[in-house]
């Protein structure tokens, strides 16, 4: 296939850039500063016109594209996030549909889009939450929804996606390194995770798969609570878990994304495990321990 991705240079995109690779796909990157043969020049807010000549023979695109999350919520940062992934995704989309043979189109999206469902199951029948991300997942998904009429898209609601190379994981696990490690707030909340080599299979899996459409749910079919979560991480690396951190002191560190930190969602891959993907890393403790190697 030849494949086209856009925002391929981050934790996952870089990821399933090489697997992509090494399964002997034709890449083309899109890029702002284009370094090498394989890259192309764009512009996420410019004119769906000088993306035409990139796609136009593509199989498929893979749009990743959008400012990380995992930064304090300014009023600035915020409008980046929404801007980016807003205005990527309409270019890319806008594209799409000139072309007389449109190429399939994934889409990132999250599971921040179900917003606060304690501990209700969710699926990706479930309707959407009201929180900022939920907000912004609903009109990044209409975005890329609006493709829907020239190709299959699908919307990839990821969850914590996790790899000691980066993403979430370093961060949530330096407190138990420092021997402070501990659950966050009450504990309760679920953590919906995937480990990025079964994210980078889904993707895949998904790139061929021609039923699956619309939401897809890239998570682990083993949720758990965030205690759990910690408990688990402080046993894979030798490490005490013992003290919680109150929801105040996250709010004081890192600003309105604690509400979104202390919430949780219990999602679940219907879509994945219905249409037959076999995950490599169902349970938190064989993906931590694959990580760290213990």
């Amino acid at each position: 296939m030849h494949i086209v991705l856009a925002g391929a240079t981050g934790f996952l995109g870089s990821a399933l850039v090489r697997r992509l690779a090494g399964d002997g796909h034709t890449l083309t990157v899109l890029t702002r500063r284009p370094r090498h043969a394989r890259e192309a020049q764009w512009d996420p807010g410019g004119s769906p016109s000088a993306v035409v000549p990139v796609i136009q023979h593509a199989d498929a695109v893979v749009n990743l594209a959008g400012a990380p999350i995992s930064r304090r919520w300014t009023a600035a940062h915020k409008r980046e996030m929404w801007d980016s992934r807003i205005q990527s995704t309409r270019t890319i989309v806008e594209a799409i549909k000139t072309l007389p043979k449109a190429p399939v189109l994934l889409n990132a999206s999250a599971v921040g889009i179900y917003g606060a469902r304690g501990d209700e199951p969710i699926t990706e029948e479930s309707a959407p939450g009201s929180t900022f991300l939920a907000s912004l997942g609903r009109e990044w998904e209409k975005e890329a929804l609006a493709a829907a009429s020239a190709t299959r898209v699908v919307l990839l609601r990821t969850g914590i996606a996790l790899d000691r190379s980066g993403g979430a994981l370093p961060l949530m696990a330096l407190p138990f390194r420092l021997f402070v490690g501990g659950p966050l707030g009450s504990g309760r909340q679920y953590l919906s995770w995937i480990h990025r080599d079964d994210w980078v299979s889904m993707v895949r899996w998904a790139l061929t798969a021609g039923a699956i459409s619309g939401p897809l749910n890239v998570t682990a079919p083993n949720p758990v609570r965030n205690a759990e979560f910690s408990r688990t991480i402080g046993r894979v690396l030798g490490r005490p878990s013992l003290l919680p951190v109150p929801a105040i002191a996250l709010r004081v560190a890192v600003g309105e994304m604690a509400g979104e930190l202390v919430t949780g969602q219990r999602v679940l891959p219907a879509k994945a495990t219905d249409g037959g993907f076999v995950f490599e890393y169902p349970e938190l403790e064989g993906a931590l321990r694959r990580i760290y190697d213990a």
